[in-house]
Parts: C-alpha cells; sequence; structure tokens
C-alpha cells in the first residue's frame, strides 16, 4: 500500500461535475471558520465554469479566519458574524439566516463551519444545507475524525458530503471518497491526502444535491 497514489480515493457514486450540469445559476452562500480550503475548491470550480454557481456571500465567525485571503482572490463578499457577540447560538443563526436570506442564497454550504446547526438555520434552509467531514460517515463522527480513523487502526478512511441535522454528522449522505490509510500516516499527512478528495467532491456534490433535490 506504500505506493498507492494520491487520486486513487474510490468515489461513491462515481459522479462528476460534466455528469450533473447545473441549467442555471445556483445562489450558494459559504460558511467557513478557517482557512476555508474547500470554499477555494468550490470558487475555482466556478471560475473554471465546471459548477454553474455563484457566491454571493461568505459568511466567517473567526475575525482571523485565513479564508478572508481566499475570498479576496476570488472576489468574493465576505460578512463577518462572530457567535461570541451572541447570547445563544440559536440568536446566532438567526443573524447568519438574515444575512443568506438579504443575498439570494438559495443552498448553503459549510466548508469548515466549526459550529452546531441549530433549527433555526436548519428550518429557514430545510434539506438545502450541505456539511463536509472528514471521515466515511456513519464512522468517526465529531471532532477529530482524522486522529479517531488512526487511533481505530482501520485500513480506510475518507470523506463524506451530507446534509446537515441538529445531531452532529448524521444527515443523508451524498457523496463519499475512500482513502486509504498507509504506513507511517500522521494525522497530518492523511488528513492531506483527504482534502485532496474533498476538493474533487465537494464541487460535484454540491450539483448532485442542487440536480436532485431541488
Amino acid at each position: 500500500m506504500g505506493n498507492v497514489p494520491l487520486d486513487s480515493a474510490l468515489i461513491s457514486p462515481p459522479v462528476t461535475l460534466a455528469d450533473v450540469p447545473l441549467s442555471r445559476p445556483v445562489q450558494l452562500g459559504v460558511l467557513a471558520s478557517g482557512s476555508g480550503s474547500n470554499y477555494g475548491a468550490i470558487a475555482q470550480a466556478i471560475a473554471s465554469q465546471q459548477l454553474n454557481a455563484e457566491i454571493p456571500v461568505l459568511i466567517y465567525n473567526n475575525p482571523k479566519a485565513k479564508v478572508l485571503e481566499r475570498a479576496a482572490q476570488f472576489g468574493t463578499k465576505t460578512q463577518l458574524i462572530n457567535h461570541r457577540d451572541f447570547t445563544s447560538r440559536e440568536a446566532c443563526d438567526q443573524a447568519i439566516l438574515d444575512c443568506l436570506r438579504s443575498h439570494g442564497v438559495e443552498w448553503v454550504i459549510m466548508a469548515g463551519w466549526m459550529r452546531i446547526v441549530t433549527e433555526v438555520l436548519l428550518r429557514g434552509y430545510e434539506s438545502r444545507i450541505l456539511n463536509i467531514h472528514p471521515s466515511l460517515l456513519p464512522s468517526f463522527k465529531g471532532i477529530r475524525a482524522v486522529e479517531q480513523a488512526l487511533d481505530a487502526g482501520v485500513k480506510v478512511t475518507g470523506c463524506s458530503v451530507h446534509f446537515a441535522s441538529l445531531e452532529v454528522d448524521s444527515g443523508d449522505i451524498i457523496m463519499q471518497a475512500a482513502v486509504p490509510i498507509l504506513p507511517g500516516d500522521t494525522p497530518e499527512t492523511l488528513h492531506a491526502r483527504i482534502q485532496v478528495q474533498e476538493h474533487r467532491i465537494f464541487p460535484a456534490a454540491i450539483a448532485l444535491a442542487v440536480t436532485q433535490y431541488s
């Protein structure tokens, strides 16, 4: 297994962006807390005209989030909604919901959004909120999923795009990519290979979800 190439992941269903063309540009609202690498993959798919979509707003909750640098590169409008400024998760989600609606967002994309979603947002965008998680759900839900997989001694892990739900990482799965765990893998090396597959499947999963569930 030591010579397994980085792009050897098994993707299920085996769908590419070319298989699910969108008839009109769907309006995506992105939520991100960190570096925004998945946002970058989605924005690049849009810029290269592979994904027929627009991102009218990117909401971030961490004032120092590096996603701002990526957003500037793609010219995406950003809005800080700092959860620390609110007395409850519901109040914060209401502010997020108001912002998304004011920008005409149709689908919500949680791209490294490190907050638990509440009923406020789930009701506002029922069955239209997608999340990505670095494991083959339903295995290894929650935080430190990569470390969980290594600790469990499994031979394969991966990533999953799924609908957001009240129970963390438990919504219906849209697309997954399996990633082999190699001898000597560390959380950093494994996570890097998983991210390669996240960037491959997230844009395609968005197109698939919009096509099947709109």
